[in-house]
């Protein structure tokens, strides 16, 4: 007799996601005294707000349903030739770059480089970005990357703002020569501040005085390339300061930005290899004058030394300024588009300087082959001068090419009712420039591709053409085979610690598992070659997959309906609080402007606030680390006519299930404001409650943190903002979608290429997976606060003495006791193989540990026992065993050069390195010592060093 087969449908991707297995999570759950998951997270999550979430998920697909499914999804987009530009062009991702580093997890599930020793690879890639940028556009500075060209430009804006002597103006004035979704980008940002932008013929400004800045764009959206000259100095004149947005490849032909006078130069870094995928990531950048440098916007790597006076890099400078200057801040931005840069870096550094020029040279002279032959084929052609980008005058017979286009498998830039656009790019070929011609044909006139070849010259400006060298450093004239490019990378990511390598307990950061499943249609082409200003009936595809991405995230939240356009947690925030000022004004309430935030808050909170037009009021926070209710309702009350907003972070920032919450949201809707929850915590939240459903009218999502798109080593990131139906209307408008106005980034689905991820995670978790992956993440947090309690005071708890998915450790004691700092625990770990916790933060001192669900039981043992010994350490100290200036922790991180070298400490090699015996089997080497900050600040380097360092070296 044969026994039927039985068949298991079970969903595998769940356990794979979540570290911990059945036997080991029972042993955790018995360790804090629970029986179950459920008991756990009921002693957690407030009473008030039980049972609000609204998870109506179907159940989870395995990897292989999810994968044909998106596979699906991805196959409705349709794949034309692009010739819309725009800013946006199609290139070609060089095979090892894709392979070892945009596929590589060493590189994209690494975190924001603050911990320099363990970074030292990737803050290469970035200083190669860096000197990139300042060889091409002229310009001393530059930083390590910005979300988008529109953003940049708007950075740039209140960059010019903060710094121009015309301290009484408040015009900006911006080229109507700029592409479209800058000039709407720059709109947005400007009229909460009270800044004019006055967009205009730069040609016809008669007067260039009364202006604290100036936006243009070179070459022109439309193809043109103008002299700037004359009129920089103009603009100089009348003491504004000049911003130019500037085309990287045509720069390597072009007399750069900084030479003709430019302040500063800003612009997208996508043509150098990062695909369009419909919009984003792409790495913007920001170029500036060195006497700036300490108001630029971003992140700069600099070169400093480490304490064996070895040269070692480390983010320079406190470039994040919400910190420090909070709502007083010009920007809000705390994150770039770090792997993406990384991209573009890499590919400079694979073509090299002779590799771009034949590039450029080659476009351009498609370009001119096509510009000469739209004229024999009797069309009129706008531009004299040109790069890539030619405006075509086609009058009544428009509308008609761009239909036969259409059919032809061509996409042509709509212009308007009378002109096409065309761009050519690195991927365009003779076979494509004849396909154009053929466009035009008449039967009166032939054109032959070759004899126009033999003709043509360049029809580049011959005073603006480029005389000064690019990329004369090492590093971009030496891997330019793949054998050389492929170990380079190698190398660097040997450097680094990454998820692949390690946990990595950032607090508030979320650094979990990014699984391959979730990764692969990213580079699918159906997602990753289509141009964001596509016809949307070339795009429906994506148009589902945002639709279903939606709907999941408003099932996830409570919320009404959601916006994907914001690309960084930032931009969410700042289109949170607009909706919330656009609501109040469609209210006649334009006076509410007071926007209460606790004093904990993250410093990008009152940086948003004051960037959206509004006051920052603080309210106080108790013994505990929750907000002083008492205190919240007295403001509230004070300002009731005035308010427009409270700014909360739920869980606390302290981690912390706050148990009034329901009462603070009540407060502030009974005096007319709204509640802007911020959703950084959000994975401690998703399937146990819903902050749309406990009083919350907008959050914006960390897609990088709760639902899995990866950190790439400071970016990219998307923040898309959940809504109440009653702010639905003011969610971030675009010319692409139905509401025009009100752009907050430069593409209408922001960073749309890396959405895939959270779709294939959500899909794959489903509603009881994305619940316990919430419970999982509470277990291992309490896990870790339980195992230390004994050895670190654990700052804060809620009632029941539980945390909630981060708990923070106080390490301010053993500093009076011991000497022992914050920073000396974060350098030790290193010798242990562990990325740091987050420091500092919300309070001096400390360290705020967040473990995932992602991360196994023997996993955080492994970090609890680094932990554990580490303290035996500090009471070593404490008992004199160890001396107070010459110990293990003062004198981490300990490379293997110093343990080859002479050794004058009291304590041992093995003590140095192998602290616990497990490291025997699998020992991380950091690059570099402990880096020296003070001597970065003082001798401040941000590009590569001089070819005659090099060369002493």
């Amino acid at each position: 007799m044969t026994r039927a087969i039985a068949l298991h449908t079970d969903n595998e991707f769940i356990a794979r996601h979540i570290g911990p297995g059945p036997v080991d999570e029972q042993a955790m759950l018995d360790f804090l005294g629970f029986d179950s998951l459920d008991a756990l997270s009921a002693s957690v999550i407030p009473e008030s707000i039980k049972g609000t979430s609204v998870l109506g998920l179907s159940a989870g697909q395995s990897e292989a349903d999810a994968l044909a499914a998106i596979k699906a999804i991805a196959q409705q987009n349709q794949l034309f030739k692009y010739y819309i530009g725009q800013g946006y062009y199609n290139t070609h991702t060089p095979a090892p770059i894709l392979r070892n580093l945009l596929e590589n997890p060493a590189w994209y599930t690494a975190y924001t480089p603050y911990q320099p020793e363990i970074s030292q690879g990737r803050l290469e890639a970035l200083l190669n970005f860096q000197t990139l940028i300042s060889d091409l556009t002229g310009l001393p500075i530059a930083n390590a990357s910005l979300l988008d060209e529109a953003t940049a430009a708007a950075e740039a804006m209140t960059f010019c703002k903060r710094l121009s002597k015309n301290k009484s103006s408040q015009r900006f004035f911006a080229s109507s020569h700029c592409h479209p979704q800058t000039l709407a980008v720059l709109i947005t940002r400007a009229e909460p501040l009270g800044i004019e932008v006055v967009v205009g013929d730069e040609h016809e400004l008669a007067d260039t005085d009364g202006f604290f800045g100036a936006l243009l764009q070179y070459p022109a959206s439309n193809g043109d390339i103008f002299d700037y000259r004359e009129l920089v100095e103009r603009f100089h004149a009348g003491n504004a300061l000049v911003a130019v947005a500037a085309d990287l490849l045509a720069l390597t032909l072009l007399s750069p930005p900084g030479e003709f006078g430019a302040d500063v130069a800003i612009g997208s870094a996508q043509r150098f290899g990062v695909p369009l995928g419909f919009g984003g990531p792409h790495a913007a950048y920001f170029s500036t004058r060195d006497s700036f440098k300490r108001d630029m916007p971003g992140r700069l790597v600099g070169v400093s030394v480490d304490r064996h006076g070895k040269s070692a890099l480390r983010l320079a400078m406190q470039t994040r300024e919400q910190h420090i200057r909070r709502e007083k801040a010009t920007s809000n931005i705390c994150t770039a588009q770090v792997l993406l840069a990384n991209i573009a870096s890499m590919y400079a550094v694979y073509h090299g300087p002779a590799g771009l020029i034949q590039i450029a040279r080659r476009t351009h002279q498609l370009t001119a082959i096509l510009a000469r032959g739209l004229t024999q084929l009797g069309v009129r052609v706008e531009q004299q001068h040109f790069f890539d980008t030619l405006t075509l005058a086609t009058g009544a017979a428009t509308e008609r090419l761009h239909e036969q286009a259409r059919a032809a498998g061509i996409n042509l830039r709509e212009v308007d009712a009378q002109r096409v656009g065309i761009s050519l790019d690195e991927t365009t070929r003779q076979a494509d420039v004849e396909a154009l011609f053929a466009l035009f044909h008449s039967e009166s006139t032939q054109v032959v591709f070759q004899t126009l070849a033999d003709e043509v010259t360049d029809q580049l400006p011959k005073s603006l053409l480029r005389e000064s060298a690019i990329l004369q450093h090492p590093v971009f004239n030496r891997y330019h085979s793949e054998t050389e490019l492929m170990r380079y990378l190698r190398r660097l990511a040997d450097k680094d610690l990454a998820l692949d390598r390690t946990m990595i307990p950032l607090g508030s950061c979320t650094m979990k598992l990014n699984a391959a499943s979730e990764m692969i249609p990213v580079t699918w082409a159906e997602f990753g070659q289509l141009h964001p200003f596509a016809p949307a009936a070339q795009s429906k595809g994506y148009q589902l997959l945002t639709d279903e991405l939606e709907s999941m995230l408003c099932a996830a939240t409570g919320y009404d309906s959601v916006s994907l356009q914001p690309n960084a947690g930032s931009q969410g925030e700042y289109a949170g609080l607009l909706a919330i000022r656009a609501y109040h004004q469609s209210r006649g309430d334009e006076h509410r402007d007071i926007c209460l935030i606790p004093s904990s808050a993250h410093g990008t909170n009152p940086a948003t606030a004051h960037m959206a037009g509004m006051r920052v009021v603080v309210t106080a926070c108790d013994a505990r680390g929750n907000v002083d209710i008492e205190d919240l309702r007295a403001k509230a009350i004070e300002h009731s006519d005035k308010l427009a907003a409270l700014m909360i972070t739920y869980p606390s920032t302290h981690g912390v299930f706050e148990e009034g919450i329901r009462e603070i949201c009540a407060i502030i809707h009974d005096h007319g404001g709204q509640v802007y929850i911020d959703g950084a915590n959000m994975n401690a939240m998703v399937g146990l409650c819903a902050p749309g459903k406990f009083g919350g009218d907008v959050s914006h999502l960390n897609l990088h943190k709760t639902f899995c798109i990866p950190h790439g080593g400071g970016g990219p990131g998307v923040g898309p903002i959940g809504v109440k139906a009653h702010l639905a209307p003011f969610l971030p408008g675009h010319a692409a979608l139905e509401r025009k106005e009100g752009a907050v980034c430069a593409a209408p689905f922001g960073s749309a290429s890396i959405l895939p991820i959270t779709w294939m995670y959500i899909r794959m978790m489903g509603g009881d997976g994305l619940k316990r992956a919430s419970q999982v993440a509470i277990l291992n947090a309490n896990y870790i606060a339980r195992r230390l309690e004994q050895h670190y005071p654990i700052l804060y708890a809620g009632s029941n003495g539980l945390v909630a998915h981060e708990c923070i450790l106080d390490v301010r004691p053993l500093k009076d006791s011991s000497g022992i700092s914050v920073d000396d625990v974060a350098k030790r770990l290193i010798d242990f193989g562990f990325h740091a916790p987050t420091m500092s933060f919300p309070v001096a001192g400390t360290l705020m540990i967040e473990p995932t669900e992602s991360e196994s039981m023997e996993e955080l043992d492994r970090f609890c026992n680094a932990m554990i010994q580490i303290r035996e350490e500090i009471r070593a100290v404490e008992e004199g065993l160890l001396d107070r200036d010459d110990n293990p922790l003062k004198n981490a991180p300990h490379t293997a050069a110093e343990l080859v070298g002479e050794w004058t400490h009291a304590y041992s090699r093995e003590q140095a390195v192998y602290p616990l015996p497990t490291l025997l089997e699998n020992k991380y080497w950091p690059p570099v010592g402990r880096v020296d900050n003070v001597f970065g600040d003082r001798n401040l380097v941000c590009a590569c060093p001089s070819i005659e360092a090099y060369q002493q070296a």
